[in-house]
């Protein structure tokens, strides 16, 4: 898919030469785990097996002898300058199956500060959505869903950023494919050290 290979080519030239090393001792998702995905999520986009198929997860992933925990992925948190893990298809499977709730902040409903009103109200249900990505703090701060129920604003297949501290939902593109464009788009800032 070239929307993947154009996301793949620019991350390595942006990746630093240790983080690049380690990068290639990656390899991607056996066909039996992304069946298995393609079975439990038949909505699961392509551009996302793709990736699935090129590197099973960064986030202290284990390849053979190496483990590596490389951020691959950006959002708009601080300006599109913080770093995420790319989760492997074993994390996705038992992290997307708890229900993330977002009742708590429902008492907020007319601030759309807190819950985007694209995301269906009742939260993200086990099943209706692929937990994908955590931020470089291990995933207490922000986290990255592909949501499959949305409300009637919303749109089959957006990505969700969750952003811890004051809690908050916001839909930040309407596909996995417009969210890796996203990050094509602004350079992978997310890679780039104060310095630069």
């Amino acid at each position: 898919m070239d929307l993947v290979n154009n996301f793949l080519n620019g991350l390595r030239a942006a990746l630093s030469t240790d983080e690049l090393e380690a990068l290639n001792t990656a390899c991607g998702a056996t066909k039996e785990v992304i069946d298995t995905l393609r079975s439990e999520y038949p909505n699961c986009p392509e551009s996302l097996i793709c990736l699935l198929e090129n590197i099973d997860g960064t986030y202290w992933r284990k390849y053979g002898e190496n483990k590596i925990a490389i951020c691959i992925l950006g959002s708009d948190v601080e300006d599109g300058k913080y770093p995420y893990y790319l989760l492997s298809t074993q994390q996705m499977f038992e992290s997307s199956k708890e229900e993330e709730d977002i009742s708590y902040l429902l008492e907020y409903q007319d601030d759309e500060e807190a819950v985007d009103p694209k995301i269906n109200p009742e939260g993200l249900l086990p099943g209706t959505y692929i937990h994908f990505s955590d931020c470089m703090n291990n995933g207490g701060s922000s986290r990255l869903f592909i949501d499959f129920n949305p409300s009637e604003e919303g749109i089959c297949g957006q990505i969700i950023r969750f952003l811890h501290d004051p809690d908050q939902y916001e839909v930040i593109a309407n596909s996995f494919d417009e969210y890796l464009q996203d990050l094509i788009d602004d350079g992978f800032v997310f890679l780039k050290s104060e310095e630069e």
